[in-house]
């Protein structure tokens, strides 16, 4: 089995609004095995960008804080240390492709620095050494002329180079953990091939483990090996890749998967949506956050908020479906009742 290089444990993160704090995560737990790629899905507003800022503790510069919990890299909690301390993990062990590349750009800097700075600063290289891996990392990232790409200020390059420098900033160190929130998404279809591409053989390389954050659901099937479904700050859904595409089991899970063009019963009809929009995270509903949408919501769970429900020995939900007869079950509740057309969705 797999080192967990990352455990977040029981981890809330929030912010001030309105001299209360509110919480964007709620409680959240998962792990990251070394080598290993984990998929952090959901719409906009789930709290998945929030996670990746608590792990780097650049939350704590976004006026927010981890409110409880606790995160935990190489069995170190990130939460307890300074941020002087951080500065030496971030970008050299923990590093992260942001999700807007011109706002994570300085424009006073060529691009060519900015990848070469990481590489003075946490790996002592030369001025020269450095500026000449920076224009290797543009050219393995699939910028076209690098040496003369590299000596460019970020508004000097389309929105789709200015990604592909974020990435080779992100990959220059070679880390430990690659923190990806939607690293493809100024990319055309063929160059986001070759990123995923590239993050794999690096991957395959280094051992590095990897959390991806998308929406897009054709991507985690072709690089994740587990799947974190998230929904408004909490998890709802948590398992292999396998077992998420070929079993969900929560609701939220079968209408995003339901959602994707061509996905099992879409055969022309008008493409699926799940009803209703994702609460703000000051104006939560009672019991189980997912309620207001989901079209197999009971009284229990307008009432009290679900805890995980064991699936199978790596796959869990929560969802008041599975309080009987979970672990029991090949099938889940929610997909039998789907495939048996006794509910819509």
């Amino acid at each position: 089995m797999a080192r967990k290089i990352l455990e977040v444990n029981e981890m809330s993160a929030g912010f001030l609004v309105n001299k209360e704090i509110v919480k964007a995560t709620d409680r959240i737990s998962f792990n990251v095995e070394e080598g290993k790629t984990l998929c952090i899905v959901g719409e906009s507003g789930s709290g998945k960008s929030v996670t990746s800022l608590a792990i780097m503790r650049l939350i704590d510069y976004a006026g927010g804080a981890i409110l409880e919990g606790d995160i935990s890299f190489n069995g170190e909690s990130l939460p307890a240390k300074e941020q002087e301390e951080m500065r030496h993990i971030r970008g050299n062990q923990i590093a992260m492709i942001f999700q807007d590349p011109m706002s994570a750009l300085n424009p006073v800097f060529t691009v060519g620095d900015q990848i070469a700075e990481s590489l003075r600063l946490h790996q002592n290289k030369s001025d020269k050494d450095a500026m000449k891996e920076a224009v290797e990392l543009l050219r393995q990232v699939g910028i076209p002329s690098p040496e003369v790409r590299a000596k460019q200020y970020p508004h000097e390059l389309s929105g789709g180079m200015c990604q592909r420098v974020v990435i080779a900033i992100a990959l220059a160190c070679r880390p430990q953990l690659l923190i990806a929130d939607e690293p493809t998404t100024a990319l055309d279809v063929t160059v986001q091939a070759q990123i995923l591409d590239l993050l794999q053989n690096l991957q395959r390389e280094t051992g590095m483990a990897i959390i991806l954050i998308t929406h897009d659901m054709g991507v985690a099937a072709e690089v994740a090996d587990r799947i974190v479904v998230m929904y408004a700050g909490g998890i709802m859904e948590e398992g292999s890749v396998e077992e998420i595409f070929a079993q969900p089991s929560h609701p939220y899970t079968v209408g995003l998967l339901k959602s994707i063009p061509g996905f099992e019963a879409n055969d022309g009809n008008d493409l699926y949506t799940i009803k209703g929009t994702i609460p703000r995270i000051n104006q939560l509903p009672t019991g189980c956050r997912f309620h207001p949408r989901c079209e197999h919501a009971m009284d229990i769970c307008r009432k009290q908020e679900p805890g995980f429900f064991q699936l199978g020995p790596d796959h869990k939900a929560a969802c008041w479906l599975f309080e009987e007869h979970a672990a029991e079950s090949k099938v889940s509740p929610a997909r039998a009742a789907i495939e048996h057309g006794e509910v819509r969705v």
